[in-house]
């Protein structure tokens, strides 16, 4: 599996290169944004490891270039730790965003969440988690064989978590699909639709194991055995 890894430090490039190459990934690096265009183009890798702090073409507008022609997983990892950054990266097309200084395993962690093959999000019509069962093309789902009944608005919400399996799912994603372009500040309403469906289908709904909420930024849907 090939990786794209784009900073501008290279002792951060050299870490990258040495930890990705112990692991069995092949490696490709770039050292700005406009290499890293280039690179994604040329080389066709995998996934993409990248910095948004680059001098010329910034991460971000490496994020929509690529966009722009390709869906390949991109996994920020930078040093901007604000809720605004990361939800501008996540906004632009990434994927996921890991924070320097990372920890090995997670960023490996990350790495392999993405570039799992998911049968759940490929094909399969049905998800399965816990007790719960959803049929996408009936919009159905049961609990423990049983019906679970949602609105039209809990559907919509649980509809794009699943069909995003551990994929970070940003609160102006979920706002924008299921309320329109004009409550992209209405977090509330999120909180309120997740915790009913918290309610509905976690074994456990204070602690979900599920339907998971990452602070100020979004939600994320983890199926079973991640």
């Amino acid at each position: 599996m090939k990786i794209l890894a784009a900073d501008d430090d290279p002792q951060i490039l050299k870490a990258l290169r040495i930890i990705l190459a112990a692991h069995g990934y092949e490696v490709v690096t770039a050292r700005d944004g406009r290499e890293a265009i280039q690179a994604a183009a040329h080389d066709l890798p995998d996934l993409i490891l990248l910095d948004l702090g680059m001098p010329g073409i910034g991460g971000v507008a490496v994020i929509e270039a690529v966009r722009g022609w390709s869906s390949m997983p991109i996994l920020v990892v930078s040093g901007r730790s604000d809720t605004a950054g990361k939800v501008d990266a996540l906004d632009a097309g990434a994927n996921d965003y890991v924070v320097k200084p990372f920890a090995t395993e997670e960023l490996l962690a990350r790495i392999r969440a993405l570039t799992r093959r998911s049968p759940e999000s490929a094909a399969a019509p049905t998800v399965a988690f816990g007790e719960v069962v959803v049929d996408l093309p009936a919009r159905q789902v049961k609990r423990a064989g049983v019906d679970v009944r949602l609105t039209p608005t809990e559907w919509a919400v649980l509809e794009q978590l699943i069909r995003n399996p551990r994929r970070l799912v940003t609160q102006q994603t979920l706002l924008t699909s299921v309320w329109g372009p004009a409550h992209t500040r209405d977090s509330g309403y999120l909180r309120i639709y997740l915790a009913a469906l918290r309610k509905k289908l976690e074994p456990v709904p204070a602690q979900p194991r599920y339907l998971i909420t990452e602070p100020g930024i979004g939600y994320r849907f983890v199926p079973e055995g991640d």
